[in-house]
Order: C-alpha cells, then sequence, then structure tokens
C-alpha cells in the first residue's frame, strides 16, 4: 500500500513513523513533511492547504491512501478533493470538520445530539461577553470560535483578562467567541475512529497545555502526554463511546455531513460526571504521539477501513500493555515570540537510549544541510517502558540528550500519575 499523508508536524511524524512499521505499507509520501519524517518518506513540495495540489499529487504518485494530518487542511476541504479524485482518504470532509472549525457549530451538534457538555453562550460583542461571563461567573472560560492552533482558549478568574481576550477574538473579521461554564475536573483525550457510521475508540491519553511546570503560564499546543491513564474509571472509553461518539456520529449523518476520520474528544471528567470540552476534527498533538507509540494493530488497514466504509469489519484493536510519555521541546519564547533558526543537536544521540524515539515538528534544514528550528514545539521526545516511570525516565534522558540553545520543556509530564497521586 502506498499512503500519502499531509503536514508538517510532529503528529504527521508519529504516523509515518507508525505506518513504516506496518509490514502492509510499501511506499510513503509527506507533503510537505518536515526534516525528520524525511528520513522514512518522499517529500513532496506540495502546500498542505491547496486542496486541488494535493489530489493530484496523490493522483501523480497513484497512492492507496491519503491521509491529512492538521485541522486547517480539513477545514480548507482538502479531503473532500482527493475524495473527488477517487481516491481513498483519511479526514473528515470541510462540511463535517466544522465540528473543530467552529465551536459554536460544535456546541449545536452536541445539544441536538444529547452529548453533556459546558453550558455555554455565544456572543458577537464584548457587551454579550460581559453579560455571560457574569451568568457563569469565575473562573471564566472564553473559546475563540475558530481555529487557533490550540491557542485561542483562555481560563482565567481575572475578569478584565477573559474580556480582553474576547475583545482580540472579536476584532477579527466575522469574529465570535464561545464563552462557557468553567468544569472542574481532570481533563482527558480520547480519540475515536469513525467511517461515518460505526466508530472504534483508541486509548485514552492526557496533555499539558500549560507551558510551566504545575500548569503554570499560558496555554500552548501542548507541551507533552502520557498513555495509559492509571486515574481514569475503567468504564470511561465505553461510557465516552455510548454517550458523546455515536450519538456526535449519528447527528452529523442525519445532517447529511457525515464524519469519516478521527473525532478527538476532549473531555473533563468534572464532579458531575464525564462533559466534553471540545470536540477535534483530527488527532490530538501531542497526544497521537504516545496512542501511537502504544498501538500494535498495523496502522494502515485501520485508517484505509475509516477511509472506506468498513471499520465495523475490523478485528479489535490491539496494545501494548506498557507506558508512552512524551516531551516536548520548545523554542526560546514559545508560545509569545518562538525563535527560529537554532541549531539542533543530540537526536542521534538520544535515539541510541533505548525505549526513546524523537519525532520532529518545527525543524528545517538550513543553506548548509544543519538541522535548525523553526517553529514553536520542536521536537517530540517519546519514552516508552513496562510502567509510566520507565517511559518517563526513557523520555526524559532523551530530552537531556538533545541540545537546543534558549529551549525550554516541561519536567512534570506524567509526574503526578506515575507517582500515584
Amino acid at each position: 500500500m502506498e499512503i500519502l499523508v499531509v503536514g508538517t508536524g510532529a503528529r504527521e511524524h508519529a504516523i509515518v513513523r507508525a505506518l513504516s512499521l506496518d509490514p502492509a505499507v510499501t511506499g510513503l509520501h509527506a507533503a510537505p513533511g518536515n526534516p525528520g519524517i524525511g528520513a522514512l518518506a518522499q517529500l513532496h513540495p506540495v502546500d498542505a492547504l491547496d486542496g486541488a495540489a494535493v489530489a493530484a499529487l496523490a493522483t501523480e504518485l497513484s497512492v492507496d491512501l491519503v491521509v491529512v494530518g492538521p485541522e486547517a487542511p480539513l477545514v480548507a476541504g482538502v479531503a473532500d478533493a482527493v475524495r473527488a479524485a477517487g481516491i481513498p482518504v483519511f479526514g473528515p470532509s470541510g462540511a463535517a470538520a466544522m465540528l473543530e472549525g467552529s465551536k459554536a457549530f460544535a456546541k449545536d451538534v452536541m445539544a441536538a445530539a444529547g452529548v453533556p457538555t459546558a453550558a455555554a453562550r455565544v456572543a458577537t460583542t464584548v457587551g454579550e461577553v460581559a453579560a455571560a461571563l457574569d451568568e457563569f461567573g469565575a473562573p471564566h472560560v472564553v473559546k475563540d470560535d475558530g481555529l487557533a492552533a490550540g491557542k485561542g482558549v483562555v481560563v482565567t478568574s481575572d475578569r478584565d483578562a477573559a474580556l480582553a481576550h474576547a475583545a482580540e477574538c472579536l476584532a477579527k473579521p466575522g469574529g465570535r467567541v464561545v464563552v462557557e461554564e468553567y468544569l472542574d475536573g481532570p481533563e482527558v483525550s480520547l480519540f475515536v475512529l469513525s467511517d461515518g457510521v460505526d466508530v472504534v475508540p483508541l486509548v485514552p491519553a492526557q496533555d499539558f497545555k500549560r507551558v510551566g511546570d504545575g500548569d503554570a503560564g499560558p496555554n500552548t499546543g501542548g507541551m507533552g502526554a502520557y498513555s495509559p491513564l492509571p486515574w481514569a474509571p475503567a468504564g470511561l472509553v465505553d461510557e465516552v463511546v455510548e454517550t458523546v461518539a455515536k450519538p456526535t456520529i449519528a447527528e452529523m449523518a442525519r445532517r447529511g455531513t457525515p464524519f469519516a476520520g478521527v473525532l478527538y474528544c476532549g473531555l473533563a471528567l468534572t464532579s458531575r460526571g464525564v462533559r466534553v470540552v471540545e470536540f477535534n476534527a483530527r488527532f490530538g498533538d501531542p497526544e497521537t504521539q504516545v496512542v501511537l507509540a502504544r498501538l500494535r494493530t498495523p496502522l494502515s488497514g485501520v485508517l484505509l477501513a475509516s477511509a472506506t466504509g468498513r471499520l465495523g469489519s475490523i478485528a479489535p484493536l490491539t496494545w501494548d500493555d506498557g507506558a508512552a510519555v512524551t516531551v516536548v521541546v520548545a523554542s526560546h519564547g514559545y508560545p509569545v515570540q518562538a525563535r527560529s533558526g537554532d541549531p539542533i543537536t543530540g537526536i542521534e544521540d538520544a535515539e541510541q537510549l533505548p525505549q526513546v524515539h524523537v519525532l520532529h515538528a518545527g525543524t528545517a534544514l538550513d543553506q548548509d544541510g544543519h538541522l535548525v528550528s523553526a517553529g514553536g514545539r520542536v521536537l517530540s521526545v517519546v519514552g516508552t517502558g513496562a510502567t509510566l516511570t520507565a517511559a518517563r525516565e526513557a523520555a526524559y534522558a532523551g530530552v537531556e540528550a538533545i541540545d537546543l540553545p534558549g529551549s525550554h520543556h516541561r519536567s512534570d509530564i506524567a509526574l503526578a500519575a506515575a507517582q500515584g497521586v
């Protein structure tokens, strides 16, 4: 099977890595990819947001499957263009991807499907935002309605800060925000594959959104993740499938916009039960890095089944009983003003360590062919092991082997879970 993966990040590197270990995969391509992906797949300089160009490339390469990784190409309809060319594609249509592209749309779908979520108000003026903030009280939750690369949400007890974030979002063309009640309790990420009718859940993971240890500082795209979650209720996955995933997939089909791809269920385990924090229309980053590290079922057949309406006939997925932890190495200044162009060394040393692999995100080759930083989140260092403690030790040993001037990372990824706290 020949496969084209669309995207540039560590999520796409994780997907390509998993596919490279799949005996059914005979060729891998990426558009545009990154230097790490280039070690496993042939890179093609195609704009990931250009559906016609991606479809033309897939046709030229005669691939059997296209996997669209990031949210922006999905919302832009890249999967539609590929489907129109007659090529199976893993990823929802542009219309179905609005589950992520508009938080207001997602709330409407959840309400129609009876999915448990936070009470919310959609606002298009600062006055409406102020009224909603007063209605729900602190802590305040204000979300940019559209795509914001994981950084469009502010959770704060400072009413002025909440209003300022809302005003910034509303200043955009067509700007609107969603103001929500605050959900207490730990958050969980669960990816559920769908072919538009049937659903297959993966294993839960937890990510760390704040930039600093102890959840200090501003939100980021994610600074690390781990799986499994030893503290999660035993029946959590089944509950989410029955009360969240199945009703949502059924509602999308009822609307004439079937959702085929991966429904990322961002969940809060509150004092009142499971609530949906957000939906995304693609694999989450960095959770994908740990979930795929534990998957033992060959990935290509699962993705192809989703793309071709055959999920209901695949065998149950198999998983490694051990643990995986990923730690994100971020560039100087991230997430406020990330610095690019710094040299990266030590990746080869890190990957010589047992149970460690390194996934590229914001990397590039300079004019001399040397690896340099080219974004905020630069690398995802993944460690695996029989326990969370062993996986953490492997991941952090890998981080210590890598040098990126001015870089920073969290030191507490999966620490509390490993300690049983």
